[in-house]
């Protein structure tokens, strides 16, 4: 089983800024693609940004322009750079790994980590 470990998450003020960290085991980091997803209250489980092994990305439309998702090989470490940050962007936000790029759908992936709470006040 593949552990995942989010950290980052806060309390801020609309506008402002939060760098979340996704830590992964080496094999998964390299051959994986990998994801940050988030799930606000009373919502589903939605993607927000992927990037593959070797280092396409895609966004959620709600976040481009806002956040960037980057992987550093060195730490096997899953970053997400969320800039702007908007009261609906309150949410828990987990990453993950799939094999296939773009990852798929949360409900088709396993092996959740805890997550961190992101909450945007204005």
């Amino acid at each position: 089983q593949v552990r995942l470990v989010e950290s980052g998450g806060g309390v801020v003020q609309t506008g402002e800024s939060l760098r979340l960290s996704c830590t992964a085991p080496p094999r998964t980091f390299i051959n994986y693609a990998m994801g940050w997803f988030r799930q606000a209250p009373g919502k589903e489980r939605e993607v927000v940004a992927g990037i593959a092994s070797s280092g396409g990305v895609y966004y959620a439309d709600s976040v481009k322009g806002r956040f960037a998702i980057s992987r550093d090989i060195v730490n096997n470490t899953v970053y997400l750079q969320m800039d702007s940050l908007k009261v609906e962007d309150t949410a828990v936000y987990y990453c993950n790994a799939d094999v296939f790029y773009p990852l798929r759908r949360p409900k088709d992936l396993h092996n959740w980590g805890q997550g961190t709470q992101v909450t945007v006040s204005s």
